[in-house]
């Protein structure tokens, strides 16, 4: 399985998590919760980013899991 981000955007049967670029979702469920719940353990497991979608098919959040490089010390 390749690292990519993963998208929760709206789907004719609820809400779907997609891989960038994929052309099918890897899941569909009801809910936008449980689309993020699943998309999040995506996201941590590869250490990508999660971009989550309103119902207008915007970004309306993202978060990353990716290897952030370390605070600089101030």
């Amino acid at each position: 399985m390749s690292k990519r981000n993963q998208h929760v955007v709206p789907h004719p049967n609820g809400w779907a998590v997609k891989a960038e670029n994929a052309e099918r979702p890897s899941s569909v469920v009801s809910t936008q919760q449980e689309a993020i719940a699943r998309a999040r353990e995506i996201t941590r497991n590869q250490g990508t980013e999660l971009f989550i979608h309103g119902e207008n098919g915007r970004i309306r959040e993202r978060d990353s899991h990716g290897r952030d490089p370390k605070s600089s010390p101030g």
